[in-house]
């Protein structure tokens, strides 16, 4: 079928009706967990078709083809990571590593993953990977930065092995999470946080200030 040029959302030159906002977002959605479930390789217009609910011609009239679709799903639908201040490290980094998990876990989740895995091969969605990359180590390095300032971590604290440990070990939990354990893993994923959290502050705690409650997981 023969594209037709991308219009913005809401636009309604050259179309008998306006826009419907819903099918936009039927569709953005359905790019995204088609990506999820089946990567790059089987992601085609007629598959999210099919998902939404829509005719093929309703996608081509928004978008002019596949990689434009898959790019503004993922800018739409992959969140980014955002900074906190509660004045501890420790909950800062808790409430950090829920934002990822969470990101991983949620409606586009599969997708988020998928895009790390696959971001080089598909055009125009590199800038997606790219802001939630840029979000993540923003975040941590002003956590870590206020932790060090407030003497709760030791001055050497290495803000790249703190980010690559808690973002590295939300990405392995959901990685190893078999499906059948998807929605059990989803539901504990504050616990499984601040246990991650407590694991990694071992390293790096200031000795001026008090380590991290232990928890345990039955709590």
């Amino acid at each position: 079928m023969a594209s037709n040029p991308r219009a913005p959302a809401g636009d309604t030159s050259g179309l008998g009706r306006p826009r419907d906002p819903g099918v936009d977002r039927r569709v953005l959605r359905a790019a995204a967990e088609v990506f999820g479930e089946s990567g790059w390789g089987s992601f085609t217009v007629d598959a999210v078709a099919r998902r939404a609910g829509v005719g093929k011609a309703s996608i081509y009239l928004r978008w002019p083809n596949k990689e434009a679709l898959l790019s503004d799903a993922l800018a739409a639908l992959v969140g980014r990571v955002s900074d906190i201040d509660t004045g501890s490290v420790r909950h800062d980094l808790v409430r950090l590593a829920e934002q990822m998990l969470k990101s991983y876990f949620g409606v586009s989740g599969r997708a988020t993953v998928r895009l790390m895995l696959e971001a080089s091969r598909i055009p125009g969605v590199s800038h997606t990977l790219e802001r939630l990359r840029e979000s993540q180590v923003l975040a941590a390095r002003a956590i870590v930065r206020r932790g060090i300032a407030r003497a709760e971590l030791r001055e050497d604290a290495s803000v790249t092995l703190l980010l690559d440990a808690i973002c590295g070990g939300c990405l392995n939990h959901v990685l190893a999470t078999p499906e059948h354990l998807r929605d059990e893993v989803g539901a504990r994923l504050a616990e499984y946080a601040g246990e991650l959290v407590d694991f990694v502050l071992g390293s790096v705690v200031s000795s001026a200030g008090s380590a991290p409650p232990a928890r345990r997981s039955s709590e």
